[in-house]
């Protein structure tokens, strides 16, 4: 029980953080993400010409491991802090915005199934990256082995594991016309997550200040304006959409190019 009580720290971690970019940092996030990112290729190859239903069970998987540890995440939370702690655990992250995106692309169809694969080939890899090398507001408050970390990591490393299997599987899209979808995705969460902001004084998106992520030089930057930084955050997303999409064309054309004169 005392490992359990630790472990999710209950009434507060006794142990000291060992601290962002210490080595039990970079060694846990690695380790973890070279896992998710082997597992990812080889099931990935393996189902590259599987039907979409064996393909789709591999994403099913994913949206419920995802989503089961964030489930265990918030209650965990709310019975250390009590319910009104829900307020915080909303998911209006951008790394939370693939809860709902890899069901997404595991259970619907058309374009929004395209879209939604779209965007976590977008984003599952940023947020992979960010979530775990980038996350000073975790690995500076909580030891590494912990549930804050242990879970948050896994989260991030399956958005990651996610955009590269289906990257392999060839699920991917990235059709010109999803690219509305994908914007309109992105801004469905950064509305409510603002309005939240606003209520709850909290950051979701990271649409109020950086906490010790990248985001930070886009608030240095604009001095911490409270009107051109969430817009600045929110142009970035666009920019960054709209930039993955020529390049995942610009690759495209170079490596059907190579096989063409392979085949020649």
């Amino acid at each position: 029980m005392e490992l359990i009580r630790e472990f999710f720290g209950y009434g507060g971690y006794r142990r000291l953080p060992e601290g962002y970019l210490s080595p039990e940092h970079l060694i846990f996030v690695t380790s973890l993400l070279l896992v998710m990112l082997t597992l990812a290729l080889m099931l990935g190859r393996r189902n590259r010409s599987a039907s979409q239903e064996r393909k789709n069970r591999v994403l099913l998987g994913a949206a419920i491991l995802i989503d089961g540890l964030e489930i265990i995440k918030i209650t965990a939370k709310c019975m250390e802090h009590g319910p009104e702690e829900i307020v915080y655990l909303l998911p209006l992250f951008l790394c939370s915005v693939q809860l709902i995106a890899i069901p997404l692309a595991a259970l619907s169809k058309g374009r929004l199934r395209e879209a939604a694969l779209d965007f976590i080939v977008i984003f599952g890899p940023v947020g992979a990256l960010l979530g775990t090398y980038a996350a000073g507001q975790n690995y500076g408050c909580y030891p590494v082995f912990s549930a804050d970390n242990v879970i948050s990591g896994l989260t991030h490393g399956i958005s990651g594991f996610a955009a590269v299997y289906i990257l392999v599987s060839g699920m991917a899209s990235m059709k010109r016309s999803n690219v509305p979808i994908t914007y309109a995705i992105i801004l469905s969460f950064c509305i409510p997550a603002f309005v939240m902001n606003k209520l709850v004084d909290y950051n979701y998106m990271f649409l109020m200040r950086g906490d010790g992520t990248p985001y930070d030089l886009l608030y240095n930057l604009v001095d911490g304006h409270v009107v051109l930084y969430p817009l600045g955050v929110v142009g970035l997303f666009f920019l960054y959409i709209t930039m993955y999409y020529q390049l995942f064309y610009v690759v495209s054309r170079a490596l059907s190019r190579r096989r063409c004169r392979v085949k020649a």
